[in-house]
């Protein structure tokens, strides 16, 4: 999620006629869960240590394999989902420029550059991937399991070619980033 105003100033950085906007980080709850996948993890590892430790020291090729293919997995998990908590991805447009980073750690790992059609060329869609059959029986109970889909952000380059920015369920918001976006 994108912060949708200008006040969010740890979110939003504007200076020389253009404005970046980085996304926010997960809710806390989400780190409880990921104390609980470490803490089931650590627990694995250490049913299987020993039996690691056993396959490691055999002279068998295929043992040895399996037994680092494991210590792999196990220690690369939570790296990778401790790396996906610090990912950020951050939004910067000035004039007919948008630049789109990701980074994790605060370390960039990607950067696309897109040269815009016009100032004001990111657009709004609408997406709903099922049909929404609780909105075709027009019952009131069924109102609260309607679907509404979400929308998605887009910018358009000079081709004609539309990049996605980001997505959103709530159109409210994602109009917000859509207007600052092109306030700048």
């Amino acid at each position: 999620m994108f912060p949708v105003s200008e006040d969010e100033t740890d979110r939003v950085k504007i200076k020389d006629q253009s404005i970046s906007i980085k996304s926010y980080g997960l809710p806390m709850i989400f780190w409880g869960y990921l104390i609980a996948i470490i803490a089931v993890v650590s627990a694995m590892y250490l049913a299987v240590s020993g039996a690691i430790n056993k396959l490691i020291a055999t002279e068998d090729t295929i043992n040895v394999v399996l037994a680092y293919s494991v210590l792999g997995i196990i220690y690369g998990l939570p790296a990778l989902l401790i790396a996906l908590y610090f990912y950020e991805k951050t939004i910067t447009k000035k004039g007919e420029l948008i630049t789109i980073q990701h980074k994790v750690f605060w370390v960039p790992v990607m950067k696309k550059v897109i040269e815009l059609d016009n100032k004001d060329a990111v657009e709004l869609h609408h997406f709903m991937d099922s049909p929404n059959v609780a909105k075709m029986r027009a019952q009131p109970e069924l109102k609260g399991f309607e679907n509404r889909g979400y929308f998605e952000l887009f910018a358009t380059n000079k081709n004609g070619k539309a990049i996605f920015l980001d997505r959103h369920s709530r159109k409210a918001d994602i109009i917000k980033i859509r207007d600052l976006l092109r306030k700048y």
